[in-house]
């Protein structure tokens, strides 16, 4: 019996995720050829455009499940005991995002912050780190540890503003960078979430 229409429609988007996968693992994000994909998963262009928008999309798509498995990995990781623990969760993520300059771009497009397209991943990865920061917050503000003056949302507000300026500024310096995006970011949280004296 033949495969019906849409169960090999979901076969082929899932060869196109791997193969973009593969080949993202070798050669980065910003390495990626539509002629690679297409080839390696041994379809036609058309094929590839008729489940994605563009290269872009199709990068989206990896970008969005490698935020939320970061996420995944933060909340299992429970409540940290204080403001550096708090930094060393955002590690993970941060060096994810500054590791490839597309990464970041694409994040910050489909997010719908800074464009039309969106996706729903990504965007929804945005709302779900507030909410996984307001609770660390809010347990820490509990234990003295973070300042108390303002909302936890807002705080984690504040730190997912923080962490874009610093990885833009990354990629913005002309020379090599000699510190880590984490130590890029700490002052900036320190001053943030410290309460005061």
């Amino acid at each position: 019996m033949p495969r019906q229409p849409q169960k090999r429609r979901l076969e082929t988007r899932a060869k196109l995720l791997e193969v973009t996968a593969e080949l993202v693992s070798v050669h980065g994000y910003s390495g990626l050829k539509v002629d690679d994909v297409v080839t390696g998963a041994g379809v036609a262009k058309g094929t590839l455009f008729s489940h994605f928008r563009d290269k872009d999309g199709l990068l989206a798509v990896l970008i969005g499940a490698e935020v939320m498995r970061f996420l995944d990995e933060m909340e299992a990781a429970g409540i940290p005991e204080s403001r550096e623990m708090l930094l060393q969760r955002l590690a993970p993520l941060l060096d994810y995002v500054a590791g490839d300059r597309v990464i970041f771009d694409l994040l910050l497009r489909y997010s719908g912050s800074t464009g039309t397209e969106t996706d729903e991943v990504i965007t929804e990865s945005f709302y779900r780190q507030i909410g996984i920061w307001a609770g660390w917050i809010a347990a820490l503000q509990e234990a003295g540890e973070v300042r108390r003056d303002c909302a936890p949302d807002f705080l984690a507000e504040g730190i997912q503003a923080f962490l874009n300026q610093v990885i833009a500024i990354w990629f913005c310096m002309a020379s090599p960078n000699t510190t880590t995006p984490l130590e890029a970011l700490r002052p900036f949280l320190e001053a943030w979430l410290a309460p005061p004296d």
